[in-house]
């Protein structure tokens, strides 16, 4: 990364957590993945539960891998290997656990959390249920408002997750957002935490790198 991109992936990001913070949510910017990763592994308890979000950006931080490595009870649904039924186990495992780790779709310039579910597991736990949230996001998820944020969606997560999970749906082979209709469609659910709600403790780790899809 070239030291100009740098420095604006800085300063969007400590923008994006000054308002964020005045959301109510906790926030704070990491100039680094590295950074981010320490930070959090800090915040978690080594015997707590963790909740796993189908996250692309948690993935790329390894993050399960060290936290089972250090003993955690991890709920992660994507394991290879699980049946639906532990599948659907497990997501409701995670909206009671200790800590709940996911991405965020985009990050609105004034604050807000735009997210977009397939089966709303990740978004609930967000909202409400597990004991504190950690949400860790690159600079490439700020836009500046909820068009663009949708507009994100449909051209850069929709299409890239679709691809990632294996979907035949027509976004694979479009590269954009067809609203599709048929079983296998992710976008089902969309939320904007506008404030951080009252009885939720949610953390935003801002990175100044390219994070997720």
């Amino acid at each position: 990364m070239s030291e100009q991109i740098r420095a604006n992936s800085k300063e969007l990001g400590q923008k994006a957590v000054a308002a964020l913070e005045k959301n109510r949510f906790h926030a704070a910017f990491y100039d680094t993945a590295q950074e981010a990763v320490e930070q959090i592994i800090s915040m978690i308890p080594s015997d707590a539960t963790v909740g796993i979000a189908g996250s692309w950006t948690v993935q790329q931080l390894k993050l399960v891998e060290l936290l089972e490595e250090r003993g955690n009870t991890i709920f992660c649904h994507h394991k290879p290997g699980l049946t639906p039924e532990e599948v659907l186990e497990t997501r409701r495992k995670q909206l009671t656990c200790d800590v709940f780790l996911t991405g965020t779709n985009a990050i609105i310039a004034d604050g807000r959390l735009v997210n977009t579910d397939a089966t709303g597991n990740r978004v609930a736990a967000m909202i409400f249920g597990p004991k504190k949230v950690i949400v860790i996001a690159g600079t490439n998820k700020i836009v500046e408002s909820f068009e663009e944020a949708e507009e994100r969606i449909r051209m850069t997560a929709a299409p890239l997750n679709n691809k990632r999970l294996n979907r035949p749906n027509p976004c694979v082979n479009t590269g954009h957002c067809m609203d599709c209709q048929g079983p296998t469609r992710l976008c089902n659910v969309t939320t904007v935490l506008h404030k951080r709600p009252p009885a939720s403790d949610i953390h935003v780790l801002v990175v100044g790198e390219a994070l997720g899809f």
